[in-house]
């Protein structure tokens, strides 16, 4: 996690259209300067609101233009009001802020990709087909819509790529079969997957059931399913932060983040149930007890972070970056 994922940057929508009859793209251009900050494909943003409303959205524009952003956004009848605020009140000249771009879905090298896309989930994966073509990689793409006029750029990635990507429209051809797709790949061939929670939940079975597990990489746009709170109950556990100089005394019946926000108002925040990544912290001394579903545990360690909406800890005190 570096620390250019916490700038925040204000931005100016250029142009706000509808792009199906529930998605609309978002141009956004950076108001106080020339440029916006690098990003490669799987990054996404979060996009803060003027309700206070924080939500993230991926970017799928040109990695290599930077004098832009683009994103779509989805919107959702019964979401938490974000999609809706967007889709009601934003239009060109709307100014915003944004934070980041974070990147927890990175496109790693590979000579071959399967890409595996339901819905607004092809946002992602289209800078990643844009990605492989520039490293001139294989690649296919399954991507799955209620109906073909609600797939976001399948027209314009069916027309560009016809060898290599698969249109399949849920009211006339059902489900991607994911055991299909993955029943033979290659060795050296990466799965990217990001779509509603069944997709994501049947490629991952289908990789397990076939031994590649390892080369599944998924982004959700939803809660999975986390583990279980411990049987005896939640401990408190104290939280210094270091840039702040306090130390805070988390009970068990509080949660990190509302705690830290109780002196630190400005952290971000969105999910609150551990996969969107707004909240995530640099943890610098204490064992993390890792609840959400972004990363695994091995990885946050790895980063040295963890998601404080969810997170709580496995020693008595944890010191944190804020």
């Amino acid at each position: 996690m570096e620390q250019n994922d916490f700038r925040r940057t204000t931005v100016r929508v250029a142009e706000a259209e509808h792009v199906t009859a529930d998605v609309m793209r978002l141009v956004l251009t950076p108001v106080d300067s020339d440029k916006l900050p690098d990003w490669e494909a799987g990054a996404h943003v979060d996009l803060h609101l003027p309700s206070g409303l924080s939500r993230q959205y991926s970017l799928c524009g040109d990695a290599t233009d930077t004098t832009s952003y683009t994103i779509c956004v989805l919107r959702e009848p019964n979401g938490r009001g974000g999609s809706a605020e967007i889709h009601d009140t934003i239009k060109a000249g709307s100014e915003l802020e944004i934070v980041g771009p974070r990147n927890h879905f990175a496109l790693h090298p590979a000579p071959s990709y399967l890409f595996l896309a339901g819905g607004i989930g092809i946002t992602p994966i289209k800078a990643m087909i844009d990605e492989a073509e520039r490293q001139g990689a294989e690649w296919s793409l399954l991507y799955g819509g209620r109906t073909a006029s609600s797939m976001v750029y399948g027209p314009e990635l069916g027309q560009r790529h016809p060898e290599r990507v698969q249109l399949i429209p849920q009211d006339v051809e059902g489900l991607i079969d994911v055991v299909v797709a993955v029943a033979e790949l290659a060795d050296d061939t990466l799965v990217y997957c990001c779509g509603p929670e069944g997709l994501l939940d049947a490629t991952t079975k289908a990789c397990e059931a076939v031994g590649i597990s390892d080369r599944l990489h998924i982004e959700r746009f939803a809660a999975g399913e986390a583990p279980p709170p411990p049987e005896d109950g939640e401990k408190p556990f104290e939280v210094e932060l270091r840039q702040s100089n306090i130390t805070l005394t988390v009970a068990a019946d509080q949660t990190l983040l509302e705690v830290v926000r109780s002196v630190r108002p400005d952290i971000d925040f969105s999910c609150q149930e551990g996969y969107c990544g707004s909240c995530e912290s640099r943890v610098l001394e204490g064992q993390p007890d890792h609840r959400g579903t972004m990363m695994t545990p091995e990885e946050h360690d790895e980063d040295g972070t963890m998601l404080i909406c969810v997170g709580r800890s496995c020693t008595p005190k944890l010191v944190l970056d804020l």
